[in-house]
C-alpha cells in the first residue's frame, strides 16, 4: 500500500497486546480503525481510552469462530467507515490442554482450530469479496507464530499446528490474488523474535461454552510468570519484544507489500535453517525445542 492516511483497518483480537497495539498504531498514521474482540468489556475499555487519546476507533464486539459474528463485524465496518482497507486476523488463543496430546481432550483441538485457523478462514471469506470490489488496494494480515510457523513447540500441539495452518493458508491466498491480478496484498506476520507480553496465556478466560472443557483440570493454567519459571529452570535467557515494535514492523510491511513480517534474530534463523535442513536431508527433527526461547 502507498498510504494509510485516510484508509480504514480492522484488527480482530483487539481489546488488548499485540491486537490493540496495531490498532492504535494505525489510527497514528491517520487511519479509520476497528477493533474487534470476544470480550467485550475489555474491548469497551480499550476502545474508551483510545477515543479519549483522539483516535478515529470503534470497537465491534466479535467470536471469529463464528462465520455470522465475522460478517456482522464486516457490515459494521462498512456501516461506519463506508469500506474496509486492512484486514488483520490477528485473534488467537492457547488451546489450555495438559498432558500429552494424545491425553488431550477433542475440544482442546476445536477451540484451537475455530480461533486461530477459522478465526483466519472466516476473516478472509468476510472481507475479501468487499475488498475485490471496492478494485482498490488493501492488505490481509494474518497473525502466525514461530511456534508452528519456523518450528513447532511439542508442548503445544493445537497452538503450533494452527499457527503453521496460518502460514499456508496465507500462501495461497497470496498465490490466487495475484492470479486474479488484484490490487490485494496479503502477509503472514510473526510476532517476536521474543516472547510477547499479551493476554495469550490468560485466553482461557474467553472460551465459550461451545468449546468447553469436558473435564476438570488437573494443574493450574500456564501463565506468563509459570513460563519464565519453567525456562529460566531450562538455562534459557528470558526476553521481550514490546508489541509496539511489532505493530511497527506491520506498519513498515504494509507500506513495503511484504509477505514475510518477519523480524530478522540469529535464533529464529537457526531454527528457521535447522529445519529446513532436517527437510532437506530426510533427517529426524533435533531441532524441536522443549520450551521456547
Amino acid at each position: 500500500m502507498r498510504t494509510l492516511e485516510g484508509r480504514v483497518a480492522v484488527v480482530t483480537g483487539g481489546a488488548g497486546g499485540l491486537g490493540r497495539a496495531m490498532g492504535e498504531r494505525f489510527a497514528g498514521a491517520g487511519m479509520k480503525v476497528v477493533l474487534a474482540d470476544v470480550q467485550a468489556e475489555p474491548l469497551a475499555r480499550t476502545v474508551a481510552e483510545c477515543r479519549e487519546a483522539g483516535m478515529d476507533i470503534i470497537g465491534v464486539p466479535t467470536d471469529v469462530t463464528n462465520y455470522a459474528s465475522v460478517e456482522a463485524l464486516r457490515d459494521a465496518t462498512l456501516s461506519a467507515f463506508g469500506a474496509v482497507h486492512v484486514v488483520c486476523n490477528n485473534a488467537g488463543i492457547g488451546a489450555g490442554a495438559e498432558g500429552r496430546m494424545w491425553e488431550h481432550e477433542l475440544n482442546d483441538w476445536k477451540w484451537a482450530i475455530g480461533v486461530n485457523m477459522m478465526g483466519v478462514v472466516h476473516g478472509i471469506n468476510a472481507f475479501v469479496p468487499v475488498m475485490l470490489e471496492q478494485d482498490d488496494e488493501g492488505h490481509i494480515v494474518n497473525t502466525s507464530s514461530g511456534n508452528g510457523g519456523v518450528s513447532p513447540l511439542p508442548s503445544t500441539p493445537q497452538y503450533a499446528a494452527t499457527k503453521a495452518a496460518v502460514v499456508t493458508i496465507t500462501e495461497c491466498l497470496y498465490g490466487q490474488l495475484q492470479e486474479v491480478g488484484s490490487k490485494l496484498g496479503a502477509s503472514v506476520l510473526f510476532p517476536g523474535p521474543h516472547i510477547l507480553r499479551t493476554g495469550l496465556f490468560e485466553s482461557w478466560r474467553s472460551r465459550t461454552d461451545e468449546f468447553a472443557k469436558e473435564r476438570p483440570r488437573k494443574t493450574p493454567y500456564t501463565t506468563v510468570e509459570g513460563l519464565e519459571a519453567q525456562m529460566k529452570a531450562a538455562g534459557v535467557n528470558i526476553a521481550y519484544t514490546p508489541v509496539e515494535e511489532v505493530a511497527e514492523l506491520v506498519v513498515a510491511g504494509l507500506l513495503a507489500n511484504e509477505f514475510w513480517m518477519h523480524p530478522r534474530s540469529e535464533r529464529g534463523d537457526n531454527q528457521l535453517l535447522a529445519r529446513t535442513d532436517s527437510i532437506l536431508n530426510r533427517t529426524n527433527p533435533a531441532y524441536l525445542r522443549a520450551v521456547p526461547g
